[in-house]
């Protein structure tokens, strides 16, 4: 959530930076409806003092020997009277302006980076470097999509899937199951390695969560509510794991704290109908680890460079062709003020696909989630910076093993980390 303070000071700023994102955005109205609430509030600072001096002035009097019942006492008290109703006219209306104040500040994006590339759409994004050209495969025209070769191996099963929920779920089998766990165990393994401490928290969240951090009210369609509780299936582990620490005050000791975490993910992927129909990209229900930063201010650049690189560990470990793009203003997410995605190269449709996102939401999250730290011997408290990024998407790493690793003969190569997870080296019918 944006500092409400700053938009009042900075209006032009913050108007110039949201417009970097898309003229969609505008603080016009949040500026009138905070300059009516600070001439409400001054209206009752005012109201309030006049109603304590005559309190004051009342209990003077009688002091004095003015009968409590006296006609000056009595004009004194209505007086008093007609103020507090005035005050109680004006609190319900100050606190209606307040809610319209929030409502509009949950709606609004982050500010992007000054160092975020200014850009309209995806065609703008940046590219950062490759990585892997060596392991591209030799022959990319006869590979098999991933979701082909699963079927023919016998480890995915979408029909049967279907049947079981709806279109866009899989069903996985044999050696789809177990590499798919495999997968899991090697991610959480390598990031604990790396020094994130793994969480294994809640996959049904409440709506303080997502609006925690910025999922509600925006992307309501986006996730799956159980009906009948204040319930969610989580969209990713960054929900539940940031909000392990939302309404706390963190000794600033106990920053960085970094944590890994497996969940199931649920996503309606409202407005992306035919577009992926086929296979593990695009899935209601998927796997994923999760990588989540809780970080002093002044390190959060520096800590969102790891985060990238945590996330390539796991690609460069894979040996599996890859690309970073540093995404524009016009394509950047909802709380995020820069943020890097890792994508993966996908022979059969001879392109790279997202499989990780890595972002910075600097204090943006926190506000809503009021996540603060303190700092020894010193007054007041300061918003943490949250980072997150998949460590990686398991069913995109799945689908770029089938095809990278795909050999003429119609098996599938195990990568060599995996193979001690798996016990085997192939993947065969």
């Amino acid at each position: 959530m944006l500092e409400l303070k700053r938009i009042r000071q900075e209006p032009e700023v913050v108007q110039d930076l949201l417009n970097r994102r898309s003229s969609d955005y505008q603080i016009q109205e949040i500026l009138d409806l905070s300059e009516e609430q600070r001439r409400l509030e001054g209206a009752r600072s005012r109201l309030q003092a006049r109603t304590n001096e005559i309190s004051k002035e009342i209990g003077q009097k009688i002091k004095s020997g003015l009968a409590p019942d006296s006609e000056e006492i009595q004009k004194i008290k209505t007086e008093s009277n007609e103020l507090k109703q005035q005050l109680n006219e004006l609190e319900p209306q100050e606190k209606d302006l307040k809610a319209k104040i929030k409502t509009l500040l949950l709606s609004l994006p982050n500010l992007p980076s000054e160092t975020t590339p200014v850009g309209k759409d995806e065609t703008e994004n940046v590219e950062v470097h490759r990585w892997g050209d060596e392991y591209l495969p030799a022959n990319s025209k006869a590979i098999l999509p991933h979701w082909e070769i699963g079927e023919k191996l016998g480890i995915l099963e979408f029909s049967r899937a279907v049947k079981v929920a709806q279109s866009r779920f899989v069903s996985l089998v044999g050696m789809g199951a177990a590499l798919e766990r495999a997968l899991i165990s090697f991610m959480l393994d390598q990031q604990t390695k790396a020094g994130y401490l793994e969480v294994m928290p809640p996959v049904l969240i409440n709506s303080d969560s997502l609006t925690g951090t910025g999922q509600l009210p925006k992307f309501a369609e986006e996730s799956f509510q159980c009906q009948g509780d204040d319930l969610w299936l989580a969209p990713t582990a960054e929900v539940p794991v940031t909000n392990l620490y939302r309404d706390e005050v963190l000794d600033a000791d106990q920053l960085p704290i970094y944590h890994c975490a497996y969940t199931p993910c649920f996503r309606r992927e409202a407005g992306s109908y035919g577009k992926d129909t086929r296979g593990l990209i695009r899935l209601h229900q998927f796997n994923k680890v999760e990588l989540v930063k809780l970080v002093r201010p002044e390190n959060s650049a520096e800590e969102h460079q790891s985060l990238v690189q945590n996330a390539e560990a796991i690609l460069q470990a894979l040996k599996l062709p890859y690309r970073v793009i540093e995404l524009c203003t016009g394509d950047l997410g909802f709380g995020a003020a820069k943020c890097y995605d890792l994508e993966v190269w996908l022979p059969s449709s001879q392109t790279y696909r997202e499989i990780s996102s890595c972002s910075n939401f600097v204090d943006f999250q926190a506000r809503r989630a009021n996540i603060r730290f303190k700092e020894a011997n010193k007054k007041g408290t300061q918003f943490v910076h949250t980072l997150n990024g998949s460590g990686l998407a398991i069913g995109r790493t799945m689908a770029a093993i089938l095809e990278n690793y795909q050999q003429a003969d119609g098996t599938v190569t195990i990568p060599d980390v995996l193979q001690p997870y798996l016990h085997q080296t192939v993947l065969k019918r």
